[in-house]
């Protein structure tokens, strides 16, 4: 048994994927509180502290060598970590209006059923080796994994369809003040497969956690992840600061930041607590990998299946977004959760069987 295998704790690392995932639905919350700021202004703190200042200086007070590791890096590792990051932060863009039009429970699930599903298909189909998919053992568990999360999807589509007819027009403003399904829809659809890009650039960077954890000063194997985590989010907060920069100078709201009468102080730390929230989902992710041993594999899909559970409930018990909805709505949406969070095991036991 080597040193990693030897000091891995499956159940704590479920316990820190689990905080994750409650991070990675809760995070939008204190946006609700901003007052008199366009989305641009909140969502460019937002972005700066998530994806720049938390994650740097947790880098810096966990990797000692963190500087020189980037350094010694493969330019070609750095730019992969950096373009899925990118391509994350394009995503990431639409993800705020498919909560702004779906709502936290119902965008949520979508959001993260789609990122899910692409995040096991699109990998094998870019190595070229989708056939793999069609093997004994693992590949077919990974492949109805995929088909369960695209039934999933569909069923709690279904149920937002039927919320949308059920639910008189006041009654839909009350919980989602901007609901609307179609556009609510197309939104999910590109920012679940853009999104998934980050689950590739996290587990991207094999050689820079490596040199982390052999460069003097050494950086502990829990902490290894973290030189990984900076580029991926940095190429996603240069596409975050650059689209809210243009919206501030199109929409003229680059005064917002000093605006008369706007609560400056709240703003500002309401959204620097988002992005701080935000960040914990993928700090928990890096940091549960080394406690999961052989099993870190299942890390991105219960990340997943714990934002769905947790926002779902958030959406169903606190925010009462499917209040007045009908039985047969509601069991449509407890059908197609359950079928989103059986894809995460169904992904954990492929990964099971191709240690075998």
């Amino acid at each position: 048994m080597t040193p990693a295998e030897a000091a891995a704790n499956p159940a704590l690392g479920v316990l820190i994927f689990a905080i994750g995932g409650l991070a990675g639905a809760v995070f939008y919350l204190p946006f609700a509180k901003v007052r008199s700021w366009a989305w641009e202004s909140y969502w460019l703190v937002y972005a700066v502290t998530g994806l720049l200042v938390v994650p740097v200086a947790l880098a810096l007070a966990t990797s000692p060598n963190l500087f020189p590791v980037l350094r010694a890096a493969p330019a070609g590792e750095l730019a992969y970590c950096f373009f899925c990051g990118a391509m994350w932060g394009v995503g990431g863009l639409t993800w705020g209006l498919m909560i702004r039009y779906l709502g936290v429970g119902l965008g949520l699930a979508l959001g993260c059923g789609i990122t899910s599903a692409a995040g096991t298909l699109v990998p094998r189909l870019l190595a070229g080796d989708i056939g793999r998919l069609f093997e004994p053992g693992a590949g077919i568990v990974s492949l109805v994994g995929v088909l369960v999360s695209l039934a999933g999807i569909v069923v709690v589509g279904l149920a937002g369809m039927a919320k949308e007819r059920e639910l008189p027009e006041a009654e839909k403003r009350k919980s989602v003040a901007e609901f609307n399904f179609s556009k609510g829809v197309r939104a999910a659809l590109f920012s679940g497969l853009m999104s998934s890009a980050m689950g590739w650039g996290l587990v991207g960077g094999p050689t820079i956690q490596r040199l982390a954890e052999t460069t003097a000063p050494a950086t502990s194997r829990t902490w290894s992840g973290m030189p990984v985590l900076v580029v991926v989010l940095f190429g996603g907060l240069l596409v975050n600061v650059a689209w809210c920069l243009r919206l501030n100078a199109k929409n003229k709201t680059t005064g917002d930041y000093r605006k008369a009468g706007a609560p400056l102080g709240a703003n500002f730390a309401l959204a620097a607590l988002a992005g701080a929230i935000w960040c914990s989902q993928f700090i928990c992710f890096k940091t549960g990998e080394p406690a999961m041993g052989q099993t870190a594999y299942v890390g991105w899909a219960l990340l997943m299946a714990c934002q769905i559970l947790f926002s779902s409930l958030l959406g169903v018990f606190v925010l009462g977004e499917w209040r007045q909805t009908g039985r047969r709505t509601r069991a449509l949406l407890a059908a197609g959760l359950s079928l989103l969070i059986l894809t995460a095991v169904l992904s954990g036991y492929s990964g099971y069987l191709a240690l075998a």
